[in-house]
This record gives structure tokens, C-alpha cells and sequence, in this order.
């Protein structure tokens, strides 16, 4: 089974329970505040041949870089978010992308995973949850 291609611009429709997954990762009330009302937009670039993936995640508040092999260690900057770094691997489970970021917060990561036009993104520490769906530019 071929694994799917995440190439795209995707802008964000939904989004639930951010403030209290922020909240976990220690991020400060007002900065909360703003993270919450932006709509981020994501542009991804994924070479099936080698695994590569570039993810930027764009706001008019702050941008975030993520480049990757799937399936290979690196280490994380995550000072953008939250002033943290972390071990990160990214591997394929099924047709999902899944992230283990080993660092200070217990159970730390992500999913994302296509269905149709639309990228999801399920995000995890310490046992919270916040999703937010992407819907693919034209």
C-alpha cells in the first residue's frame, strides 16, 4: 500500500481544545489568548521517494518550521512554541503521521492524517488533547 502524499497549502476551518492543551505546555494566559484566535495556515512539502517533509506553519502572530525525514531522530527547537526541545520522530502508522517528542512533557506529539480535502491534526501532552482540521487550498 502506497502512503499518501501531505504536498499542499491547507488552511485551518476548526480547532478545539487549544487553550487547554497550551495551558499544559506552560504557555502564559494572554499569549493563549492569541494563539486561540489565530488561523493558521500549514504548507507542506513531502518527497515520497526519500521521506523528506518540510511543515510551515504560518501566522500573521509568529511562523514554525519543521524539517524531516520520517522514520529518523532529530532534535526539536521548539522555542517558537515553547521555549523547549525535544528528541522527535515522525513514522508512519497506516497512512497516518505519527510524532513522539521525548522531552520535559510527558506524552508529547501529534498525528496528522488526510481525509478527502481536509489535513487533520490531533495534538497530545500529559493526556490532553487538541485537534484542528486544515481544509486544502484550490
Amino acid at each position: 500500500m502506497s502512503k499518501p502524499n501531505y504536498t499542499g497549502t491547507y488552511h485551518m476551518v476548526e480547532q478545539d481544545n487549544m487553550d487547554s492543551f497550551l495551558e499544559a505546555l506552560d504557555i502564559n494566559f494572554a499569549l493563549r489568548k492569541i494563539v486561540c484566535l489565530l488561523k493558521p495556515t500549514k504548507e507542506i512539502t513531502h518527497d515520497l521517494a526519500t521521506g523528506a517533509m518540510k511543515i510551515r506553519t504560518l501566522t500573521t502572530f509568529k511562523n514554525f518550521n519543521m524539517d524531516f525525514t520520517i522514520g529518523k531522530e532529530f532534535t526539536e527547537d521548539l522555542g517558537p512554541v515553547d521555549g523547549r526541545t525535544c528528541q522527535t520522530t515522525v513514522s508512519w502508522e497506516g497512512d497516518k503521521l505519527v510524532c513522539v517528542q521525548k522531552g520535559e512533557k510527558e506524552g508529547r506529539g501529534w498525528t496528522h492524517w488526510l481525509e478527502g480535502n481536509k489535513l487533520h491534526l490531533e495534538m497530545r501532552v500529559q493526556g490532553i488533547i487538541a485537534k484542528q482540521v486544515f481544509k486544502k487550498a484550490e
